[in-house]
């Protein structure tokens, strides 16, 4: 029987730039995918039988759920926050940086004291996460989808928990890494029923791909 073709869902920008690096690194190419001015949606590999599309990121991890994708390449904040059935198989160990709690300094004691807090966020399930089952502390949320920085400066928020790289843009309006919450870097997920019924195939994708990162 002829081989199907595994799909793989791909982050759009510097994610999905970093992730056919690699995969060009271990023989698999798809030049078309690097046309910025193209307008296909899908892109095929013949010769490996792969398929490649670009997505938001916030839906890989759903379109791998759901099937639509048997892999998706995406960050570890969106697959914490996305909280979907999928299988986490390999860090890519690119794109890192880290969740963190950041503030005024003068707001650190606000997190000593286990007082209710305001906490401006685009990442509301895993600072809750934070707060209630690793600090026990209980806090006010806010989502918001912009800016995050500016909620602590106009008074929305006492505190926000953010992606942190390099932390240039904290240090410019006065703002500081209070605590982290976690380390953050591209990961390799996989549809579970895709896992078992291509395993194979799906199980020497992944080991050529962690072979060329070592």
């Amino acid at each position: 029987m002829e081989d199907k073709y595994i799909t793989i869902a791909l982050g759009k920008g510097r994610l999905a730039k970093k992730t056919m690096e690699l995969f060009e690194q271990i023989g698999i190419s798809c030049s078309e995918i690097r046309d910025p001015k193209t307008r296909k949606l899908i892109f095929v590999n013949e010769e490996h039988k792969l398929r490649f599309f670009l997505s938001k990121v916030p839906d890989v991890p759903t379109y791998v759920e759901h099937g639509a994708a048997d892999i998706g390449v995406v960050g570890l904040d969106t697959i914490l926050e996305e909280d979907r059935n999928i299988f986490e198989v390999l860090d890519l160990g690119f794109g890192k940086c880290k969740m963190c709690i950041c503030g005024p300094a003068e707001a650190k004691e606000l997190l000593h004291n286990k007082e209710l807090i305001r906490v401006a966020t685009k990442y509301p399930k895993i600072c809750k996460d934070y707060f209630y089952n690793t600090k026990y502390q209980t806090v006010e949320i806010i989502k918001l989808n912009g800016s995050i920085e500016l909620a602590p400066i106009v008074g929305l928020s006492d505190v926000i928990c953010d992606i942190v790289e390099t932390g240039t843009t904290l240090r410019e309006n006065g703002l500081t890494v209070l605590e982290e919450v976690c380390d953050l870097s591209a990961r390799v997920v996989v549809n579970p029923v895709s896992f078992r019924m291509e395993n194979d195939r799906i199980t020497a994708l992944i080991s050529s791909l962690n072979g060329c990162l070592n």
